[in-house]
């Protein structure tokens, strides 16, 4: 009863009992790429996410719309002993299963890793936990959470001393990523194989992977990063300025284009000057430099900046709210946006997915389901 329409994963049928945003991100990336994703939610309330507002927009919240495309949604009580047998059965029938709940939540519903094992040993069966299903198993898993006790806070800030977390759950995303890139990887096994396997992702692990530089230099040499505001801990000039109207960055990552830099704020000089001349130098004597900085860049708009310093090879922008960025994607020719045809309603602008592919790109068949919205269809089907 596949839904899929095309892509690399035509033919995949993912049973998705994720909620909230790691695992719907990670399912949704798959039926993008042609998988047929069934999203099981519980009756009348659906995803958490589905009150998350506002904003809204057609009626629901952006924040559910945001990671649900491409799905079909099923709503299915799993107290219920004939929903649960649905359940049961399109575990039996998937080749994906993904699962956010905390740890021995599935097992209590028959649903587990070893029991789905039984029931389809070729089930690649993903689940996605905060700290893991041992001592930490207990823990609740939230972005922000994970943010303070895993460090990220630690060095994002304006000053030290005062923490601030991303604006956006980077620490949720990124985890999807992680778990769509092994469930691709268990599935090349099973095509070679036959056999499935449990992966396992956690919060917390992710993001110390995704801290790379700075995780690095605390496992390799022990130091432990502080809060260093919009600088670069390694890089100089690598941060924000203040030019004539609005913010700049300037993220200078070699000699070469720090003496493009000097060119084209008409002060050659400087890369000259001993203290400026490496970028150990500068990152030595980054407070000087930063203010000479400031002195010159004041002095000129950032657009101006950016129209005098990029032909230059020297990278620089302003900073951009989230409007002025996707005019930016749609000037570069990136499509940031992808229009989904609704049989039921007027289309919906969503954001693109970002991966290109020449021969088969992600598709934009389905709309975020309504809760429920395919019960019936896909009851029939597990009744079957």
């Amino acid at each position: 009863m596949s839904a899929a329409t095309g892509g690399p994963l035509a033919g995949v049928l993912v049973a998705d009992f994720g909620r909230v945003l790691a695992a719907p991100y990670a399912t949704m990336l798959l039926a993008d790429l042609g998988a047929d994703v069934i999203k099981v939610e519980r009756p009348v309330t659906g995803d958490d996410t589905r009150a998350w507002g506002p904003p809204h927009a057609h009626g629901e919240a952006t924040y559910y719309l945001s990671v649900n495309r491409n799905k079909r949604s099923i709503d299915l009580d799993l107290a219920d002993r004939q929903d649960l047998h649905r359940a049961t059965e399109l575990v039996r029938r998937a080749d994906v299963l993904f699962e956010n709940f905390r740890p021995g939540t599935m097992d209590k519903y028959g649903l587990g890793h070893d029991r789905a094992r039984e029931l389809n040993p070729g089930i690649v069966y993903c689940s996605v936990t905060g700290f893991g299903a041992g001592a930490g198993a207990g823990l609740p898993g939230y972005d922000l959470l994970i943010q303070a006790v895993g460090g990220l806070m630690s060095v994002t800030g304006p000053a030290p001393g005062h923490p601030v977390k991303t604006g956006v759950a980077l620490v949720d995303v990124l985890t999807g990523l992680h778990a769509a890139i092994g469930v691709l990887a268990a599935l090349r096994h099973r095509e070679a194989t036959g056999e499935g396997q449990h992966v396992q992702v956690d919060l917390l692990s992710c993001l110390l992977s995704s801290m790379v530089n700075q995780a690095a230099g605390y496992a390799l040499a022990g130091q432990v990063p502080g809060i260093l505001g919009d600088r670069h801990p390694s890089i100089a000039p690598y941060e924000v300025f203040p030019a004539k109207d609005r913010p700049l960055v300037v993220a200078v990552g070699n000699d070469r284009q720090f003496r493009a830099l000097c060119q084209g704020l008409d002060a050659p000089d400087l890369a000259d000057e001993p203290r400026f001349a490496t970028n150990t130098d500068r990152v030595a004597h980054v407070d000087q430099l930063a203010d000479r900085m400031r002195e010159l860049l004041i002095t000129r708009t950032a657009a101006d900046w950016f129209d005098r310093l990029t032909p230059l090879g020297v990278p620089c922008g302003p900073v951009n709210d989230l409007a002025q960025a996707f005019d930016l994607a749609d000037r570069l020719g990136l499509s940031p946006r992808a229009t989904v045809a609704a049989a039921d309603g007027e289309p919906m602008d969503l954001v693109a997915n970002p991966i290109g592919l020449s021969g088969t790109p992600p598709r934009y068949d389905r709309r975020p389901p309504r809760l429920g919205e395919h019960t019936e269809e896909i009851r029939a089907w597990l009744d079957s």
